[in-house]
């Protein structure tokens, strides 16, 4: 059999036997990946470095006949230790590993990958707001699935205004003009920098942005709860 080369992030990782252990991983070009890691919970395993959570690692490895193949080594090329050290942020990232995780196909477009790997550089520095790294990954998870709202018109077609107050329509994805709306231009910015290729590295420089997150995180974990299925 063919032996196959490639980078992977770990999303979830299951005991089998008394010392393998079933990995699945997100990959750049072969999607998700269901491997057996003979071995890999003995102490002199060559594998078990390379399967790290918060990890990015070159691994060798053949597929299966059915839906299993199998790891042959692994290499860790990127390990973001930080993200250990404070509890909070481990806890953010496993959300947002698990979430990928339920939200992906067999064969994920390789932005998800990109995504995580971006994830996981921001919440390795300590200094980046653990809410604007959730909200910038929920975004960026509803951009590639397809649903982001209409940030441009509004619901009936008008370009979205300065000085105008909207609420948000969720069947059409849009905001609609109210006098008492919930949401100004500084909270439809912040979305449209939110879904931009902007990292939250720089999103965090933007002067403002802190405000208005509290007032769009309802809005866009509605939007993933409506357009995204999690089973």
């Amino acid at each position: 059999m063919n032996q196959l080369v490639t980078r992977g992030i770990v999303l979830s990782r299951t005991e089998y036997g008394e010392a393998d252990r079933i990995v699945t991983l997100l990959t750049p070009d072969h999607g998700k990946l269901r491997l057996m890691a003979r071995g890999v919970r003995r102490a002199k395993s060559k594998l078990a470095g390379g399967i790290e959570l918060f990890s990015i690692s070159d691994i060798t490895f053949i597929q299966g006949r059915g839906e299993i193949g199998t790891l042959i080594s692994t290499r860790l090329n990127e390990h973001y230790g930080r993200i250990v050290r404070n509890l909070d942020r481990v806890q953010l990232g496993y959300e947002l590993i698990k979430l990928l995780n339920k939200v992906t196909e067999d064969n994920p477009e390789a932005e998800y990958f990109a995504l995580l790997e971006q994830a996981f550089q921001a919440l390795d520095d300590p200094a980046i707001d653990a809410g604007l790294i959730r909200l910038w990954f929920e975004t960026h998870l509803l951009r590639i699935a397809g649903h982001s709202p209409n940030l441009r018109t509004d619901t009936a077609d008008q370009k979205l205004a300065l000085d105008h107050t909207y609420n948000f329509d969720f069947d059409a994805m849009a905001f609609t003009p109210h006098a008492s709306g919930h949401f100004n231009a500084d909270h439809i910015k912040t979305l449209r920098l939110l879904s931009s290729g902007h990292p939250p590295a720089d999103l965090q420089k933007v002067q403002g942005i802190e405000a208005a997150l509290p007032v769009i995180a309802p809005l866009i974990r509605t939007m993933l709860q409506t357009h995204i299925p999690r089973s």
